[in-house]
């Protein structure tokens, strides 16, 4: 092993060694992989949550339904804890207002 490789091992995954090396990289490539299948699912939300808000909307109704929002805020914080409910927030942001 070339003190190149292992320099350039360490600059590209903070490994120390080729085998630390190996498994971060397989492990980050799973990581991009989910990241990617996230970015999807928000998108289909962020659809599906246009396809509400126009409904009701036309019906008569509030762009938002603050009580459902809530009840989003609960659950991530449940599932997630604390940081769940930053993520929720985030989420409903992304959804409001796209009608």
């Amino acid at each position: 092993m070339s003190s190149t490789t292992t320099a350039g091992t360490t600059t590209a995954t903070g490994a120390r060694t080729e085998e630390a090396a190996a498994l971060i990289g397989g492990a980050r490539e799973r990581i991009d992989a989910i990241d990617d299948r996230i970015i999807g699912l928000v998108q289909e939300r962020m659809a599906v949550s246009a396809v509400i808000q126009e409904a009701r909307i036309t019906s008569g109704g509030r762009r938002v339904n603050l009580s459902r929002e809530t009840a989003v805020l609960g659950h991530y914080r449940d599932a997630l804890g604390r940081p769940g409910t930053a993520l929720a927030m985030t989420l409903l942001e992304l959804c409001r207002g796209r009608v």
